[in-house]
């Protein structure tokens, strides 16, 4: 399969979308080596909703999900992963907010002599 470019897949209608996702599945599944009636049945789907979902004719998302899963290859959802990180400004502002060591409380505490 070709890689596309950004402005490619921008380019692209949802239809051609569809296509493309379920020729991606279709070569997944070809590479397993399983049926469409195998991998339906791994995916608790019908059939003939994998031939139009391959196809690219009809599609939800729990199904393109439970298709993943039964491919072992969900992990590749982990790009829709959203991982929150922090400016520079607001680590400094974090950093500043910690304590670097403890205050002083102005109260002197006597200390018992050693006998040493």
């Amino acid at each position: 399969m070709s890689e596309l470019t950004n402005n490619e897949w921008v380019a692209m209608s949802d239809t051609a979308l569809l296509a493309t996702i379920g020729s991606f599945i279709k070569y997944q599944r070809v590479e397993q080596n399983k049926t469409q009636a195998q991998l339906a049945q791994e995916a608790g789907i019908n059939r003939s909703t994998l031939s139009l979902f391959e196809n690219g004719v009809s599609s939800n998302m729990l199904t393109f999900i439970q298709v993943l899963r039964a491919l072992k290859i969900l992990p590749m959802l982990s790009e829709f992963q959203v991982t929150r990180q922090l400016s520079p400004i607001q680590l400094a502002k974090l950093e500043k907010s910690q304590k670097i060591r403890a205050a002083r409380t102005g109260k002197q505490v006597s200390r018992p002599k050693s006998d040493w």
